[in-house]
C-alpha cells in the first residue's frame, strides 16, 4: 500500500440508493484498518464546496448498515459544473488536508469527480450507487437489488386486487433511460407484458396481448412499465388507450415512484456495498485514479471513470425470451 494517501473524503451524490450507507461504513472501517484518516463530506459536491466536512471513524458508522438514504445527505450542485465552483471546492479539500475522494453516486456523479480529477489531478475513485442500474462496467450498482424486491412486495400486493376485482393495473417503475428494474421485477412478479424503453413493444402488440390473456381465462392482469418507455407519452394515456380499444377492462394506474428508493438495503446490497467500499479505498492507497470500482461475474473490478460515463449497459435478451414464454 502506498503512504502518500493520508486523508480520503467520502461523499454521496445525486439521487440517493439504499446500500449508500453501507458503502460509507465500508470506507470510513477501511480507512481506520489502514490508519487513514477520514473525513464526510455531506450533500455532495454542494457540500465541498461549502467546507462542510466532519471527521469520521469506526464508532461514527454504527448501526447504519441497515438504514436506506445516506447519513452524508445527497444534493445536485449547480454550482460545481462551473470553474469557479470546482475550485472553490478544491481549496476547501486542500485546506482540509484531504488528499482523495471516494464517490457515491450515478454517471452524472462521475463525471462530475472525472472532470474534477483532470483539472486538479485530485485522485478520484467512483462507488456506482443507483436503483437504476444502468451504469457500465457494473453487474449491479448499490440499490438495484433493494429496488427489485421493493418492487416485487408492491406488486405482490397490487395482484391481490387486481385479482378480488378483474382489473388491468398498469404499474410505473422506475427507469428513464433503461428498463433493468421492470424487466426483472415483471418477471419476478409474474407480469403479463413488461414495456422498457430498450424495446418498442408498440401500442397494437400490447392489444393484442391483452386480448390474448382475457381469452385464456385470466381475470386480471398486471402490465410493468418503465418510466422511460416510448409506447404512450405518459401512463395515463396509455390508459386511455387501452380503455378505448378494449372496454373490457377495468384499467387502473400505480405509480410507485419514490418508494423504490427507500427501505432497508437487502443483504446483496450491504455486502455489495462492503465490498466495493474495501476495493475503492485500498485501489487509491495503491495509487490508482481515475475509476469505478463494480463488480463482474462475483469478482470487484476496476473500470476507468470515461468508460463507466459514457458505456452503455444492455439489456438481456435472454430475459426478453424469457418474459415472452412466461406470459402465455
Amino acid at each position: 500500500m502506498s503512504n502518500t494517501i493520508k486523508k480520503i473524503g467520502v461523499l454521496t451524490s445525486g439521487g440517493d440508493s439504499p446500500g449508500m450507507n453501507a458503502a460509507i461504513r465500508s470506507v470510513v472501517r477501511t480507512c481506520a484498518f489502514h490508519n487513514i484518516e477520514c473525513i464526510g463530506i455531506y450533500r455532495g459536491y454542494e457540500g465541498m464546496i461549502d467546507g462542510d466536512f466532519k471527521e469520521m471513524g469506526p464508532r461514527s458508522v454504527n448501526n447504519i448498515i441497515n438504514k436506506g438514504g445516506t447519513i452524508l445527505k445527497t444534493a445536485r450542485s449547480k454550482e460545481f459544473m462551473t470553474v469557479e465552483g470546482r475550485k472553490k471546492a478544491y481549496n476547501n479539500l486542500v485546506k482540509a488536508g484531504i488528499d482523495s475522494l471516494v464517490i457515491i453516486g450515478g454517471d452524472g456523479s462521475f463525471t462530475g469527480a472525472e472532470v474534477f480529477n483532470s483539472e486538479f489531478g485530485f485522485p478520484v475513485m467512483g462507488i456506482p450507487g443507483t436503483i437504476d442500474n444502468d451504469i457500465f462496467g457494473t453487474s449491479h450498482t448499490l440499490g438495484y437489488d433493494t429496488a427489485l424486491n421493493t418492487v416485487i412486495e408492491v406488486i405482490d400486493k397490487i395482484r391481490d386486487t387486481a385479482s378480488s376485482h378483474n382489473r388491468l393495473f398498469l404499474v410505473e417503475v422506475m427507469g428513464r433511460d433503461a428498463g433493468h428494474i421492470a424487466l426483472n421485477a415483471g418477471i419476478g412478479a409474474g407480469a403479463e407484458e413488461i414495456l422498457i424503453p430498450e424495446e418498442n413493444l408498440g401500442l397494437e402488440r400490447l392489444l393484442e396481448s391483452l386480448e390474448k390473456s382475457k381469452a385464456s381465462g385470466k381475470s386480471s392482469s398486471i402490465v410493468v412499465i418503465a418510466e422511460g418507455d416510448k409506447i404512450g407519452k405518459n401512463i395515463f394515456e396509455l390508459k386511455d388507450y387501452v380503455e378505448a380499444n378494449l372496454p373490457e377492462y377495468d384499467v387502473r394506474v400505480s405509480v410507485l415512484g419514490h418508494m423504490q428508493r427507500g427501505g432497508s438495503p437487502s443483504c446483496f446490497d450491504r455486502v455489495l456495498a462492503s465490498r466495493l467500499g474495501v476495493k475503492a479505498v485500498e485501489a487509491l492507497l495503491e495509487g490508482k485514479s481515475n475509476y469505478m470500482v463494480g463488480i463482474l461475474g462475483d469478482k470487484i473490478t476496476l473500470t476507468p471513470l470515461e468508460q463507466a460515463i459514457k458505456g452503455h449497459t444492455e439489456i438481456d435478451l435472454e430475459l426478453l425470451r424469457v418474459s415472452d414464454i412466461m406470459s402465455t
